[in-house]
């Protein structure tokens, strides 16, 4: 399917803080008609709706069928996601969803068939793939400048959320650990777990043993019992056998620094750079490539089945926790 020649009708469900997003990249777009928003707050809606000149709804199938739109984009509670994915899948839209996928496998499974099934575009938002540090870094790795990788590290660290699963912070915030890993070195083959629920939130703080396809070794370490307040929460360092590479905070940094080199090639936004410095900005990135595939008639940047992927391995990683064994993916 292609939209080439007119501007491309995107339908948003969610009203949610980060589906305020959602709308302001949306409606923003120059190649987009953020036609419709559907939310379950009459009031709430209405007023979203407003604010970017869309219609507003409360049934997501009345708004399928009235508005007819070309994409449907969905933002919604992150245990919330399953039925509402379905019933747009089912109705034969093509869609871009929010992370996690799902929390369980069987409904992961499910969409990803029924999306097959009707040959519909299915794309994932993993916006820290599209952060300008993490682009530098795969351009360096992909072009050979850190030799044989040899170990991956993800520290990610924040405050608690409201999951009703004990592992919502492994299956909806470090889902991007595992994604930006694979991403950058490849398959994950293996995992071994280490939780604990200490402060009575479930399984909020982990670290994970990872071992690659490649043979490179790595970890994972999340935890929703830090704070977003502090400097350096998130940490991604990859280090091979002629260099390393460095992303703080997601967008904040981005250094080189070649083996036996005591000086590091660094890149962090400029002053009038607003745009590259600004964690929301990378979905704007994301969705400018989602756009751009999507009217040609192309794949996703980033497939829902990246989203089935990290919630595989999220899952190793709950098996190795309850069983003590590292565990093969």
């Amino acid at each position: 399917m292609t939209t080439l020649g007119r501007k491309t009708k995107i339908a948003l469900v969610g009203t949610g803080g980060w589906g305020e997003q959602h709308a302001r990249v949306l409606s923003a777009h120059a190649d987009v008609e953020l036609c419709a928003i559907a939310g379950r707050d009459p009031e709430r809606t209405r007023k979203r709706a407003e604010h970017y000149g869309a219609n507003a709804y409360t049934d997501i199938g009345e708004m399928l069928e009235r508005e007819q739109p070309d994409l449907v984009s969905l933002c919604l509670p992150n245990e919330g996601h399953f039925e509402a994915t379905l019933a747009v899948i089912q109705a034969g839209f093509p869609l871009l969803v929010e992370k996690p996928l799902v929390f369980d496998l069987r409904e992961a499974d499910r969409l990803l068939e029924e999306a097959e099934k009707r040959s519909l575009f299915f794309a994932i938002n993993f916006n820290h793939r599209f952060a300008k540090p993490m682009q530098l870094a795969k351009n360096r790795i992909d072009a050979g400048g850190l030799g044989e990788l040899v170990f991956g590290t993800w520290r990610f660290g924040g405050e608690g959320g409201s999951a009703a699963s004990p592992y919502g912070n492994l299956i909806e915030t470090q889902c991007h650990g595992f994604d930006s890993l694979e991403f950058l070195m490849g398959p994950i083959a293996s995992v071994s777990a280490e939780m604990t629920d200490i402060t009575g939130k479930g399984f909020s703080t982990m670290s994970i043993g990872l071992r690659f396809a490649s043979g490179a070794v790595g970890n994972l370490l999340g935890t929703y019992d830090s704070s977003y307040a502090y400097s350096d929460t998130q940490r991604l360092e990859i280090n091979g056998t002629q260099g390393r590479v460095l992303i703080e905070d997601t967008v904040r940094r981005f250094s080189f620094q070649a083996a036996g080199s005591e000086t590091a090639e660094v890149w962090q936004a400029g002053y009038f750079n607003d745009l590259d410095r600004e964690f929301h900005r990378t979905f704007d990135a994301h969705l400018n490539a989602i756009v751009a595939a999507f009217r040609s008639g192309g794949q996703p940047p980033v497939h829902a089945a990246a989203g089935m992927r990290a919630l595989q391995l999220a899952h190793a990683a709950i098996r190795s926790q309850e069983s003590g064994r590292r565990e093969l993916v």
